[in-house]
């Protein structure tokens, strides 16, 4: 690309003024912004490239297979993809240096699709993480990762929006996710997403691939709070109720009469045995409309409501039954393997 010098005739002195004394920015060629850009891409990758791991996987469903993940502590504490490392058998984890270790599970939380693992090593670096709530798009991201086992791969681009919605491969909705450009390929997944400072603002997580362009990252406020969670308890806690459901519309009639803010709720479609939703006396049939004093719109809804805070505490579920508004107290149990609904 040719650099061009832009020149200025008959400049008066109020335009003079407006331009930076008619040559500071015609003085700056493409070559001299596309370095600039270039300089920045090279000190994000400096500074967080120690930190990137590669990590190989070997499971009875799959042979080999894999992904990347960053340090998060330097104590050997890597935050990645739980569908990264969902059905290892073994781990191994190659450092940038190409040191290599084996590596156990501290936690996974397939909800979120993050997981913990963790490597004892010497001498390691760990990622710098941001503050994901002050992302702004347009700004430059730049993904570290391992795509196709390649490891140290570099892409960057900016971010294409915020707040969007994935679901995890447990079916749960997950909040807050980024959309970017980045190029990202299988293996770049668990790999950290950065801002222009080298601090992490996501992990990405999916690519659609028929796409162009078309790239998630969970951001990284997320991934803090998991991360610290599973580094303590190994788990995520979250609370639940009983119950399966579809999502309905309510009749305008019904809206206006008991003045709801939605028009939707969730029908109770299934009540499992010795669940807190029998025990709180909820039937097949009725129309849940709020959980804790909250509006329940869709399944969802209730899925951000029914955190580990509200295990073993008595809360309002509201629900219309046969037309009728009916307030009743239930206790949420913790949620486990043994009762997923």
């Amino acid at each position: 690309m040719t650099s061009t010098t832009f020149v200025r005739t008959n400049t008066t002195s109020s335009e003079a003024d407006l331009f930076g004394s008619g040559d500071r920015f015609a003085s700056l060629g493409d070559a001299e912004l596309l370095d600039s850009y270039s300089r920045t891409i090279a000190a994000v990758v400096n500074r967080v490239a120690p930190s990137v791991v590669n990590i190989k996987v070997t499971s009875a469903d799959r042979p080999l297979g894999g992904g990347s993940g960053f340090l998060v502590t330097n104590d050997g504490f890597i935050l990645t993809n739980s569908h990264v490392v969902w059905g290892a058998r073994e781990l191994e984890v190659t450092l940038r240096d190409a040191r290599s270790y084996p590596a156990t599970i501290a936690g996974t939380d397939p909800e979120t699709d993050l997981a913990v693992i963790r490597i004892d090593a010497p001498d390691l670096q760990h990622v710098r993480l941001a503050d994901s709530s002050k992302i702004r798009v347009g700004q430059i991201a730049v993904a570290v990762g391992s795509p196709y086992g390649f490891q140290q791969t570099v892409t960057a681009g900016i971010v294409s929006a915020l707040g969007r919605s994935m679901r995890s491969e447990s079916g749960r909705l997950m909040d807050e996710i980024i959309q970017t450009d980045a190029a990202l390929n299988p293996g770049n997944s668990g790999g950290p997403l950065l801002n222009s400072a080298g601090e992490v603002i996501g992990v990405n997580t999916a690519v659609i691939l028929p796409a162009q362009g078309l790239c998630f990252a969970i951001a990284i406020n997320t991934a803090k709070f998991v991360a610290a969670r599973l580094i303590r308890d190994g788990k995520i806690r979250r609370s639940y109720i009983g119950v399966a459901g579809q999502n309905v519309p309510l009749s305008r009639r019904v809206v206006r009469f008991y003045n709801l803010p939605l028009d939707s709720a969730v029908l109770v479609a299934t009540v499992e045995s010795n669940s807190a939703a029998e025990k709180a006396g909820l039937r097949e049939g009725d129309i849940i409309i709020s959980f804790a004093e909250k509006p329940i719109a869709a399944i969802d809804d209730l899925h951000r409501l029914l955190t580990d805070e509200q295990v073993g505490l008595s809360v309002p579920l509201t629900v219309l039954r046969r037309g009728e508004k009916l307030v009743m107290e239930i206790v949420p149990q913790e949620f486990t393997a043994a009762n997923p609904s």
